[in-house]
C-alpha cells in the first residue's frame, strides 16, 4: 500500500474532522489529510498513549473542531489545563511551524465552554446526584464494597424504591440501613435474603468514610440535569463542557464513576434517534482505566450496555486511557476509531503492551510495533471508520495544533465564567428537602410517642382496676350479710368499655414503624441500566 492509497482511504465527501497529515516513510504529506466524517463520532473511539505523548491535545483539537461544527463536547478535566479552550490560542515559532507541516491554517479561537465541578468542590458549577439516582451497582464502586456487599446494598434500594423512600443525601441511605437492621425493620427483608447486622455495619463504615473524605456533598439536590451537556452557543457552535476535576484528582473511583452515572442519566433520558449526520454529544471519557479497574462482573456488564445502546441515542464516547488493554475486549469491541499516540518499550511488561495493542489494529503497511515506539509528541496512528462504516486504512499521523489556549485559563477569569453562567443561579446553593431520614425520623418519634401513651394508659388502666376491686370488695360484704335472701340476680361488674390502652394498641397511629413505613410514601422508583433512577419529570 502506498502513501496514495492510505490517503484515498480519508478522502470523505461529507463533513469531516481533520485530524492531520499523513507520515509516510518519514515524511509529513501536508497533502494527505487524515479525517474522521462526522456521523461517525457517534461510533465511539479510543484515544491511547502512553504519559505525555500528546493524548489532551488530541482531546482539545477534536473538541474544538466538533463544537466548530455544531455538535456539544463534555470533556473531564483532570489536571486542570484544558480549560484553555474557552480562549484563543497563542501564536508562536512553533503553532506555525506544525501548521505548516499538516497544511493547516492555523486561527487563535476561543470555543464557547461551561465549567463543572463535583459537588461544589473546586471551581465550577455544582454537579450532584441522588442517592438514588445514582443507584446500588455504581455506589457499591465508589465505596469499594465485595460482591456480598454490593448485594445487599442492591436489597437496600429495592425495599427504598418499593416504599417510595427517596434516598436524596448519604443521611437518607444510613437512615434506611439502620432502620433495616432495627428490632422494628429487620423482618421488612426477611422474605428475600435479609441483611446482616455485619453486612450493615460495613457499609456504614464505609458511607461515614466517604463522607469523612469530603465527598458528601457530591450527593443532593438540586441534582444536575445532564441534559444541560446537549446545549449549543447563540452563535450556532456546541457549548464545550468541561468538568473540571484538579480537586478530586487523588479520588479515581469517585469521579470516574460520577462520569460512568452522567452517561447512564443521559441514556435514560434520550430518546432512540438511530444515526444521525452529526451526533447530539461527543463524550470524552479520561482516565478510563480507573473506571475498569476492581469492576465487579455487573458493572463491567452494565458499561458494555451502555456503549453498545447509547449510539443509537446520538451520543459518542471516545474512552482515553494509555493503552488499549487497560479497556476490557466487550468494550474496545464497540470502538471504531482509534488514535494511538506512541507507547514505550522500556519494561517487559511495556514490550506485552506494545505486542497487545498492535494485535489491536486491522492490518497496516506499517511495521506498528517500530512506529508505535517512534512517534514524536502530537503524533499519533490513526484508524476510523469510513462514511460506510468500514474502517480505513492504517494512517500514522502528524496532528494539527489546538487553535485554542494550550493551557489553563488564570482563576479569576475561570471564576467569572463560572459565576457569569446562567446555569450557576440554578445548581450553586444546595437544597435539602424532607426525604428517606426525615420520613423515617418521623415515623419513629411517631411511634415511640404512641409506645410512651400506651404504657401510660396502660398504667392508668392498672390504677382504675385497683379501685374498682377495692369497689368491689365493699359490695361483696354488703351482700354476704344478706346471704338467706333470695337473689334474682347475680352481682356482677359491668362490663368495661375498650381500656385506654387497647383503644391506642387498635388506632391508626400505633402501628408498628414497619407497617407505616410499608405504605406507599412516594411513588415506586423504577431503575433502568447500571441501576441508576429514570429522572423524576
Amino acid at each position: 500500500m502506498t502513501a496514495a492509497e492510505i490517503a484515498a482511504g480519508y478522502a470523505f465527501d461529507g463533513a469531516a474532522l481533520d485530524l492531520g497529515a499523513l507520515l509516510w516513510e518519514g515524511a509529513c504529506h501536508p497533502d494527505a489529510a487524515i479525517r474522521i466524517p462526522l456521523p461517525m463520532l457517534n461510533r465511539h473511539g479510543l484515544v491511547a498513549g502512553a504519559t505525555g505523548t500528546g493524548k489532551t491535545k488530541t482531546l482539545q483539537l477534536i473538541a474544538e473542531q466538533l463544537s466548530a461544527q455544531g455538535v456539544p463536547v463534555f470533556l473531564a478535566d483532570i489536571k486542570g489545563d484544558v480549560s484553555g479552550i474557552s480562549a484563543p490560542g497563542e501564536d508562536g515559532e512553533k503553532v506555525r511551524e506544525r501548521a505548516a507541516q499538516v497544511g493547516q491554517e492555523w486561527r487563535a479561537t476561543g470555543f464557547p465552554c461551561e465549567f463543572y465541578g463535583l459537588g461544589g468542590t473546586g471551581p465550577g458549577i455544582p454537579v450532584r446526584a441522588t442517592v438514588t439516582s445514582f443507584g446500588p451497582v455504581l455506589l457499591s464502586k465508589v465505596l469499594q464494597l465485595n460482591q456480598t456487599q454490593e448485594q445487599s446494598l442492591g436489597l437496600i434500594f429495592h425495599y427504598a424504591d418499593g416504599k417510595g423512600l427517596e434516598l436524596v443525601d448519604l443521611k437518607d441511605l444510613r437512615a434506611v440501613v439502620a432502620f433495616l437492621v432495627s428490632d422494628t425493620g429487620k423482618a421488612e427483608l426477611k422474605g428475600i435474603g435479609g441483611l446482616s447486622t455485619a453486612t450493615a455495619g460495613v457499609i456504614l463504615r464505609s458511607i461515614t468514610a466517604f463522607e469523612q473524605q469530603g465527598a458528601g456533598g457530591f450527593f443532593g439536590e438540586p441534582e444536575f440535569d445532564t441534559g444541560e451537556f446537549l446545549r449549543t452557543a447563540a452563535d450556532g457552535r456546541g457549548i464545550v463542557s468541561v468538568l473540571e476535576l484538579p480537586a478530586v484528582q487523588d479520588e479515581p473511583q469517585l469521579f470516574s464513576t460520577f462520569l460512568m452515572w452522567m452517561l447512564a442519566d443521559l441514556f435514560n433520558d434520550l430518546p432512540e434517534v438511530g444515526d444521525l449526520e452529526k451526533p447530539k454529544l461527543v463524550f470524552f471519557f479520561d482516565e478510563a482505566h480507573l473506571l475498569f479497574k476492581g469492576a465487579s462482573k455487573a458493572f463491567l456488564e452494565s458499561i458494555t450496555q451502555t456503549v453498545r445502546l447509547i449510539r443509537s441515542k446520538g451520543v459518542g464516547i471516545f474512552f482515553v486511557t494509555q493503552t488499549p488493554k487497560d479497556v476490557p475486549s466487550d468494550v474496545l469491541a464497540q470502538l471504531g476509531n482509534r488514535v494511538q499516540h506512541a507507547l514505550r518499550a522500556f519494561t517487559p511488561d511495556d514490550a506485552k503492551a506494545l505486542k497487545a495493542t498492535v494485535r489491536t489494529f486491522p492490518n497496516s503497511a506499517y511495521d506498528l510495533e517500530e512506529v508505535l515506539t517512534g512517534l514524536g509528541t502530537g503524533e499519533a496512528v490513526i484508524t476510523v471508520l469510513s462514511e460506510k462504516g468500514a474502517p480505513t486504512p492504517v494512517a500514522a499521523t502528524r496532528l494539527r495544533a489546538p487553535e485554542s489556549l494550550m493551557g489553563p485559563i488564570d482563576a479569576a477569569a475561570l471564576e467569572a465564567a463560572v459565576k457569569g453562567s446562567p446555569l450557576y443561579g440554578r445548581y450553586a446553593e444546595a437544597v435539602d428537602r424532607e426525604s428517606a431520614y426525615e420520613r423515617l425520623t418521623a415515623e419513629q418519634r411517631a411511634a415511640e410517642a404512641a409506645a410512651m401513651e400506651a404504657a401510660a394508659a396502660k398504667e392508668a388502666e392498672k390504677e382504675a382496676g385497683k379501685r374498682a376491686g377495692k369497689e368491689a370488695g365493699k359490695e361483696a360484704g354488703k351482700r354476704a350479710g344478706k346471704a338467706s335472701e333470695p337473689s334474682q340476680q347475680e352481682a356482677r361488674a359491668p362490663k368495661p368499655e375498650p381500656s385506654l390502652a387497647e383503644q391506642v394498641v387498635g388506632s391508626g397511629i400505633f402501628t408498628s414503624l414497619a407497617r407505616s413505613i410499608g405504605t406507599q410514601l412516594g411513588r415506586e422508583i423504577s431503575r433502568s441500566i447500571f441501576g441508576t433512577a429514570r429522572r423524576r419529570k
